[in-house]
């Protein structure tokens, strides 16, 4: 906790001193931090954000964007805005397991049967009252991105079954179900931070990883793990966060004009999201990369464990309506 709150520190101080939301003449600047690539299309849709914001507001708002982990982890960004420091951020929803317990509901592999599935719970009554659960951690949740769905990728082989996986080093999110996952495999799980997972994968610290064929082409973690399984064994939303703290202080018309923006971002993220993910895979594939698509049986059975782990609890129950669905 000491080394958290030391390497927290300089940044926490550094953003107070302009504050996550502050006044430049009669325009209020509000900062948004992000872990990923600038070329991403989560960033360019929080650049979308920017400029529709602006629109509303009529040049009386503005975002900044700190894309690249430049403000710290997804977890660190996170606390920055419990403390006010930092407007708004995006974060994998198992990245918020630590903090609202119920998003775990996205980790537990193979909920959903696929995308428009997942859409369709995001856009219930569920994925409303999951945003909501973020208040008491002093977080407002204003909509989801898609992240697409989360496939296994290796430098020892293709991973083509559940006993691919034993024995292994699998990077995963700091999320507990993601690391029950992988242990239920017969792996061992390795939270390791995004920024430093190019260099273990290199290094041999672990043997694969998981994630969507987007952040795998632009991580350029095929150099290093050029195996591919699309298993799909989870989909995992970015979440979109406001700071309460910030929240409160803006007034109805400036959360309106920010709500707006925000939503306007969500579909332009959606629309682009299927065709990034598409083009990723191609683009791998011209790199050499061989893509396989497994049988997600094997898969399905190795994790019924996880899925019995949950009967009777409100997560439990989420999971029953989701499959009626």
């Amino acid at each position: 906790m000491r080394a958290l709150i030391g390497k927290l520190l300089p940044v926490a101080l550094g953003l107070m001193l302009l504050g996550g939301c502050h006044q430049e003449s009669k325009v209020t600047v509000l900062r948004m931090a992000h872990t990923l690539d600038s070329k991403h299309v989560v960033h360019q849709s929080m650049e979308y954000m920017a400029q529709r914001l602006e629109l509303y507001s009529g040049g009386q708002m503005r975002l900044m964007i700190y894309p690249n982990g430049q403000l710290g982890t997804e977890r660190e960004l996170v606390e920055l805005l419990q403390i006010g420091s930092l407007a708004m951020t995006k974060v994998s929803a198992s990245t918020l397991e630590g903090f609202v317990p119920q998003m775990q509901l996205f980790s537990i592999p193979y909920v959903f049967k696929d995308r428009d599935q997942f859409w369709r719970v995001l856009d219930s009554d569920i994925g409303q009252n999951l945003l909501a659960q973020t208040r008491p951690a002093h977080l407002i949740g204003l909509g989801y991105y898609d992240a697409g769905s989360r496939s296994f990728y290796s430098s020892k082989g293709f991973i083509q079954s559940p006993a691919d996986i034993k024995g292994k080093k699998i990077r995963v999110l700091n999320s507990p179900t993601a690391v029950k996952m992988i242990n239920t495999m017969g792996g061992a799980a390795t939270p390791i931070a995004w920024g430093e997972l190019y260099a273990a994968l290199q290094q041999g610290v672990v043997d694969g990883a998981e994630n969507n064929p987007p952040s795998y082409y632009l991580s350029h973690h095929y150099e290093v793990a050029p195996y591919y399984s699309l298993d799909e064994h989870s989909f995992v939303p970015d979440v979109i966060l406001a700071s309460q703290k910030v929240w409160d202080s803006l007034n109805p018309q400036q959360q309106k004009w920010l709500r707006q923006a925000v939503d306007d971002s969500i579909v332009f993220e959606k629309n682009l999201w299927q065709k990034a993910s598409d083009d990723a895979i191609k683009a791998v594939e011209a790199k050499g990369v061989e893509v396989i698509r497994p049988d997600k049986a094997p898969f399905i059975a190795a994790v019924k464990p996880i899925h019995d782990s949950f009967k009777g609890t409100a997560v439990g129950r989420l999971i029953e309506r989701i499959k009626t669905m």
